[in-house]
């Protein structure tokens, strides 16, 4: 049997999991105030408190530090990498911490404390599809503007998790298949699955159809005009990429509030949900297209997948293209817990 401790380190989260084998036996999510976390200038500098934390919950819930054999942490926005499970080591821990590179995202810090644990333990660490997983073909880099590149941040845990479900679910090897990923949050990602790779992906931050509370594709000479009307670069960034979207319309980042509005009958909220399933269509369809319409499934994935009222909206148009999955859920949790297993069972983990 091997006992995995799994963090995850949101914004004002920490979630913590302990494994044994691919099965759960512990998992909570510890909630830290938003206003205490503001008071950290730097995500680094959160190091200690986040550690402490972790430590704490551990040993209350009846676990000594000892009983491990491994940990995994989610990765942050790293340097490129391909896919796979990732030992980590002084390098990651390094570009981790840097404020440059995985030090904008809590999740980085992560695979910090998960590197220092590793160090104090004798045991190994790895972090498994980072944010920044980048399998593109070089024509999906171009953006149309030279100098400024496409690149790959998407939700690669759950996407390449959920892909070797699928693959599992179809009885065919991952890399003998064409599927597209929709992972619907927050954030909404659309990936291509070509052979095994993700040869295009739409950037969640700022490509693609809008979500919650990030616009996606916005026309130029709009956001143009938007930057030039006095709005300071900080407060304009907020609004595009935290303030963006369904929220921008709506007042709310809740999806379950845009369903009841919805059901109530409210044709503002109406008429965004129909945008909001339009965009998500437009998007698997260029990702079809990427494939030569060569696609063996789809599948919906996400915290919004657990919305029938979206999933059926989005099947009325992909259905007869091809067969839908809808497997609902971030997933991160196990994810990073089976890519522990996948090491157990004899793959080699990669260098960063």
């Amino acid at each position: 049997m091997v006992r995995s401790l799994i963090i995850n380190l949101g914004s004002t989260s920490t979630k913590i999991a302990v494994f044994e084998d691919s099965s759960p036996v512990f998992e909570t999510t510890i909630s830290h105030d938003a206003e205490k976390m503001s008071e950290y200038k730097k995500i680094i500098d959160q190091l200690l408190f986040r550690k402490e934390a972790i430590t704490e919950e551990i040993k209350k819930a009846g676990f000594k530090l000892s009983d491990f054999d491994a940990i995994c942490s989610r990765g942050g926005p790293l340097k490129p990498v391909e896919s796979g499970i990732y030992l980590i080591d002084d390098d990651a821990v390094k570009d981790a911490a840097d404020p440059e590179i995985g030090g904008r995202h809590p999740a980085a810090l992560g695979v910090v404390i998960a590197g220092q644990m590793s160090k104090e333990l004798g045991i190994p660490a790895y972090f498994v599809d980072p944010v920044s997983t980048d399998e593109l073909v070089d024509e999906a880099r171009y953006s149309g503007y030279k100098g400024i590149i496409r690149d790959a941040l998407f939700h690669a845990l759950n996407q390449k998790s959920m892909a070797r479900k699928v693959a599992g679910i179809i009885g065919k090897p991952y890399e003998e298949l064409n599927l597209i990923g929709v992972h619907m949050g927050g954030g909404v990602c659309v990936a291509a699955h070509c052979k095994g790779r993700v040869i295009d992906a739409y950037n969640v931050t700022d490509d693609g159809c809008f979500s919650m509370d990030r616009c996606g594709n916005l026309p130029t000479t709009e956001v143009l005009k938007l930057a030039y009307s006095g709005v300071p670069y900080d407060e304009l960034k907020k609004k595009l990429t935290t303030q963006g979207g369904v929220y921008s319309y709506l007042g709310t980042k809740d999806f379950r509030e845009v369903e009841r509005r919805v059901t109530d009958g409210d044709e503002e909220a109406r008429g965004v949900f129909n945008a909001m399933v339009f965009q998500h269509v437009k998007c698997i369809g260029a990702m079809a297209a990427i494939m030569k319409f060569k696609v063996d499934g789809i599948f919906l994935t996400g915290g919004i997948a657990f919305s029938d009222m979206m999933c059926n909206a989005l099947k009325s148009y992909i259905d007869s293209f091809a067969t839908t999955y809808i497997l609902p859920g971030e997933n991160e949790m196990q994810s990073l817990a089976d890519g522990v297993m996948r090491i157990s069972n004899g793959e080699i983990p990669k260098k960063y």
